[in-house]
């Protein structure tokens, strides 16, 4: 399944839009939205991680969690793009990769509300920098459910392999994949 999901990952990779149909690239704010959390390791990493540690939380979690941050990261980006600026916005993204990570390497356990505020108070940042960067004429909405599709999905991936790791009995791979995240936060933070 490993084998099959890596694959699967590295060719999509390879893959590029055909650009002479509309809708795709700068034309369509859906692609350029969906694009925007591939693009940048601190999002990508942050977003990975909060389904990693949904999954090592279980139970309604597994859900909840993930989907305060869209839902969070959404208020953010219309925090955004309705002009109302956020102070330290890279620097709480940077942040959320360590802290996230963090989490996910000491398998931190805690109520699920309080689970679920942690990773929103990090979204309304990553969501602030999402809308922020919306290019000029596209579709607001557009951008916005790219963005949130493309998070959810990257929360889905942590989620995937943090349960695959589980259901073989080693959450340690995830903890350690956690670690890495947040050693690459500080990387981050330190502006590496």
């Amino acid at each position: 399944m490993l084998r099959i999901l890596t694959s699967a990952a590295a060719l999509s990779l390879l893959a590029s839009p055909a650009l002479a149909h509309t809708g795709i690239g700068a034309t369509s704010g859906f692609a350029a939205g969906a694009a925007h959390p591939m693009l940048g390791l601190d999002h990508l990493l942050a977003m990975v991680a909060v389904g990693g540690w949904a999954a090592l939380l279980g139970g309604r979690a597994l859900w909840l969690v993930p989907a305060a941050f869209v839902v969070a990261m959404l208020a953010g980006g219309t925090l955004a793009v309705s002009g109302i600026a956020l102070p330290m916005v890279e620097t709480m993204i940077a942040l959320s990769v360590v802290v996230l990570g963090t989490l996910v390497a000491v398998n931190a356990r805690m109520v699920v509300g309080v689970g679920m505020a942690i990773v929103a108070a990090f979204a309304v940042f990553h969501g602030h920098a999402h809308g922020s960067e919306l290019p000029a004429g596209l579709s607001v909405l557009g951008y916005g459910a790219g963005f949130a599709l493309s998070t959810a999905l990257l929360h889905g991936a942590g989620i995937a392999v943090a349960s695959l790791f589980g259901r073989f009995g080693s959450t340690r791979m995830v903890r350690y994949a956690g670690l890495a995240t947040a050693f690459a936060g500080v990387g981050i933070v330190a502006g590496l």
